[in-house]
């Protein structure tokens, strides 16, 4: 699944690589790759194997599971797909709560005690995702874990993760990522290890050379 996943992420340019031409995140750290798995939406071959690899991961890791929860905003699609196919409830969690009307912060039907799978889009330090868990846990739900589509695997959201006492299955990753894009010509085999060097270290640019 790893590579079936990184390969469609690659094929339909949600995953761009540039080691020679890093991208400037928000945080201002240098990097060599950025993930926009919006685009999985507007191809149905890849949303088809993607919903359904979430559908098959949440049966096969959380199979207690009675709820599916989407991260606002990149996470709710996928949460409502994968649900329909699991003939399950769904809902999602904002970044905050509205200022008008019942000011929730989580849209649909959560009842306490209720067993939750949090869907999300992409991990990289963990921090939107956990506060998304902690919302449900004050809302009274029991929150079985993560399906993420992707995750750069950096130290910092693993740490952060088991912190939190939260478990995190991504159909895939940095490491599938570039080792699929080195196979299929997109990056040249010794720019991996610069891409793994970044995941080990997102603050050490020596990877830019």
């Amino acid at each position: 699944m790893e590579k079936r996943v990184a390969k469609a992420l690659l094929e339909i340019k949600a995953v761009f690589l540039r080691p020679d031409e890093p991208f400037t995140w928000a945080s201002g750290i240098k990097s060599p790759i950025y993930c926009d798995n919006r685009l999985i939406l507007t191809s149905p071959e890849a949303r088809k194997l993607v919903e359904q690899a979430i559908a098959d991961t949440v049966k096969k890791e959380y199979p207690e599971a009675e709820v599916l929860m989407g991260t606002s905003t990149a996470g709710i699609a996928h949460a409502a797909i994968a649900a329909s196919i699991l003939d399950m409830p769904m809902g999602y969690v904002r970044g905050s709560a509205k200022d008008h009307g019942r000011q929730n912060k989580i849209e649909g039907r959560l009842l306490p005690g209720q067993k939750v799978v949090v869907v999300e889009d992409l991990i990289s330090t963990g921090g939107s995702v956990i506060d998304v868990v902690d919302a449900l846990r004050e809302a009274g739900a029991e929150v079985l874990g993560i399906v993420s589509i992707f995750t750069y695997g950096m130290q910092k959201g693993l740490d952060r993760l088991a912190e939190a006492n939260v478990r995190n299955v991504s159909l895939t990753n940095l490491d599938a990522v570039a080792l699929e894009a080195a196979t299929s010509g997109y990056i040249k085999a010794e720019d991996v290890d610069r891409l793994i060097k970044f995941r080990n270290n997102p603050s050490d640019e020596s990877w830019i050379g």
